[in-house]
């Protein structure tokens, strides 16, 4: 099953989306406790899930946001700084996020949507989302489910704004620190 590249027109300003590459993964993975704490991925589960984008049987896409190579994040924002400012030199990436869209016959599952904290609130995440929308649909799937922390009102505005409706709780959902799950659902296609 074939499925769109992000396309430029819905990437922020200074930003740019492509999929994941292994050589993301060492960035990624230090990424993950600063974003998720004790819920992050382990890098061998990063692996596995980037393995399961290739080939006949891929079943899920991973994107990244980066930054042109002669930019960076700092605290106060985009200001120009080398980009090993944020990624220990491997690269300039300020997010990233995954989706499982399976056989495209039923609902595609949002897995992970990050950004750096110092790239919040500049479409870094609206681009993610809206290009792992798009993924969806060109798979053929019915809807997109996701789960927020039931505390993140943030993640779960963004989401409402992109047509996202909540259609339930999962109980104990998160671990660390153990949190209900509120699970939302953006219908793609009439049934």
């Amino acid at each position: 099953m074939s499925v769109s590249q992000p396309t430029p027109a819905a990437v922020p300003p200074a930003a740019r989306l492509r999929p994941m590459m292994p050589a993301d993964l060492e960035v990624i993975s230090g990424l993950e406790p600063e974003l998720f704490g004790a819920e992050a991925w382990s890098p061998a589960m990063l692996a596995a899930e980037l393995d399961r984008t290739i080939g006949p049987s891929a079943d899920r896409i991973y994107l990244v946001a980066e930054l042109p190579a002669a930019e960076g994040v700092h605290q106060g924002g985009w200001d120009g700084a080398p980009a090993e400012s944020v990624t220990g030199g491997v690269g300039p990436i300020v997010g990233y996020a995954g989706l499982w869209y399976g056989d495209g016959r039923g609902d595609a599952d949002l897995l992970t949507i990050a950004t750096v904290p110092a790239a919040r609130r500049r479409g870094v995440a609206t681009a993610l989302l809206t290009a792992l929308v798009r993924a969806a649909v060109d798979a053929g799937c019915r809807a997109v489910l996701l789960e927020a922390r039931a505390s993140n009102a943030p993640a779960q505005r963004l989401y409402a704004t992109h047509g996202f409706a909540p259609i339930g709780r999962r109980r104990r959902y998160y671990r660390a620190p153990v949190e209900d799950a509120v699970v939302m659902r953006r219908r793609l296609v009439s049934g």
